[in-house]
């Protein structure tokens, strides 16, 4: 008998697994300066997993909080243009002094407002702007999902260990697919359109990019 239905929707305010309702995502300093200083990741690569995370977000109404560091102290620019057209207009950035965004009270402040609990976070540089308000949030009882193919760090020693300490304290590194496919859940359900646009542009994107950053050619 073929199955044409979908398994009911969880609760999300007990899921152990992240739905649209249950987490907020948080983009941490996205801006030239750091795209410029690491080495792990492409910015090709990096933006092209950043723009699942944007779309997902819009697609699936999960609220973002975007931060940038030092553009006040007249340090750095905002957040990259790529990053923010693929937000929704009027998305604000929350600009701060120090490397730990959870120290920031109006960063605080943003995620605490959403009123969830489990922050899928990307950012640069994996072993500061990421590790730091992952360990501090972590602490405080947040499940906190690292993007690891949305992060980089400036050099492979400092992402690993990066992401390994994040493990340690309790944290469940993810990559941006595997995190939209998680808020789809079903192929049977009308937001699988979702995914499905996604997977799209997606797949021919990023075998663009494989065969270019490794010097082969796309057949």
């Amino acid at each position: 008998m073929a199955k044409t239905q979908p398994e009911p929707v969880r609760d999300p305010a007990s899921d152990n697994l992240l739905a649209p309702e249950n987490c907020v995502i948080a983009l941490i300093d996205y801006q030239d300066t750091q795209f410029g200083s690491v080495t792990t990741s492409s910015r090709e690569r990096l933006l092209l997993n950043i723009r699942v995370l944007c779309e997902a977000s819009t697609r699936w109404d999960v609220p973002v909080v975007v931060s940038t560091v030092g553009v006040g102290l007249g340090a750095n620019e905002g957040t990259v243009e790529e990053i923010m057209a693929r937000l929704p207009e009027g998305t604000k950035e929350i600009d701060r002094t120090g490397d730990n965004a959870w120290e920031d009270p109006d960063f605080r402040a943003a995620v605490e407002a959403t009123g969830r609990r489990k922050v899928v976070i990307g950012g640069l540089w994996t072993e500061v702007c990421v590790t730091f308000p992952t360990l501090d949030m972590r602490r405080e009882g947040y499940e906190v999902y690292p993007v690891a193919d949305a992060i980089a760090g400036v050099s492979p020693e400092a992402h690993s260990n990066a992401l390994e300490r994040m493990r340690q304290a309790g944290a469940t590194p993810i990559t941006a697919l595997q995190f939209a496919s998680e808020l789809m859940r079903n192929w049977a359900r009308p937001s699988a359109n979702n995914l499905r646009e996604i997977m799209g542009w997606y797949f021919p994107e990023k075998s663009e990019l494989d065969a270019s950053e490794s010097g082969g050619v796309r057949r």
